[in-house]
C-alpha cells in the first residue's frame, strides 16, 4: 500500500482507549487539495477515539476542515466549513476466494476498512472522510445571480399551468 498525502500510522497494540488528534501540515493540506479538486484546504483537524477489541479497532470522533471551493454556476471561488462525525473501524484484512465477487454487506459492515499486518493508516481514513463530506456540487453565494444574468432564471414569478397548479396546492 502506498502512502497517502497525509499519513499517520497507528499500532494495533497502542489503539486501545486513545484519543488521538491529527492536524494536516501545509505541504499535506496542498495534497490534499489536488487530491479532492478543492482550491484550498486551509485546515483539516480531527480528534477521535480509538477502542480496541481483539484486532479491530472502533474509531470515534469528528472532523473539522476549512476549504476553498470553485463555485460550479459562478465560477467564484468560496470558503466551505466541513464538520462531520467519524466513525470507523478498522479490520484484518482478509483472504477473498474470488476476488470480483459481488457481494451484500450487513449495516456493522459499512464502514470498515480493512488493514493488514500491526498497523492502520489513521490519516489516510481521515482523508477518506473528508473527501466524502465535500460537496462535489457547493453553490456559491453567487450563483442564482450567475444564473439569472446567463438567463437560467428570473426574478419574474413562474408561469403557466405547472405553476399555477402549485400556486392552487400553497393556497395562494
Amino acid at each position: 500500500m502506498t502512502p497517502g498525502e497525509m499519513p499517520r500510522i497507528v499500532r494495533l497494540r497502542h489503539a486501545d482507549g486513545e484519543t488521538v488528534t491529527i492536524e494536516a501540515d501545509p505541504d499535506e493540506r496542498v495534497a490534499l487539495a489536488k487530491r479532492f479538486d478543492v482550491v484550498a484546504v486551509n485546515s483539516l483537524r480531527a480528534r477521535v477515539s480509538l477502542e480496541r477489541e481483539g484486532d479491530e479497532v472502533a474509531v470515534d470522533g469528528r472532523i473539522e476542515a476549512d476549504l476553498i471551493q470553485t463555485c460550479g454556476i459562478s465560477g467564484e471561488d468560496f470558503p466551505v466549513r466541513i464538520e462531520e462525525p467519524v466513525t470507523i473501524r478498522f479490520v484484518p484484512e482478509v483472504a477473498r476466494s474470488v476476488p470480483d465477487e459481488e457481494i451484500e454487506l450487513e449495516e456493522s459492515q459499512l464502514d470498515e476498512i480493512e488493514y493488514s499486518g500491526d498497523s492502520f493508516d489513521l490519516g489516510e481514513a481521515i482523508a477518506q472522510t473528508l473527501g466524502l463530506a465535500i460537496d462535489p456540487y457547493a453553490e456559491g453565494p453567487n450563483a442564482d445571480a450567475a444564473r439569472r444574468k446567463a438567463g437560467i432564471v428570473s426574478d419574474e414569478e413562474p408561469s403557466g399551468p405547472l405553476a399555477d397548479a402549485l400556486r392552487k396546492l400553497q393556497g395562494e
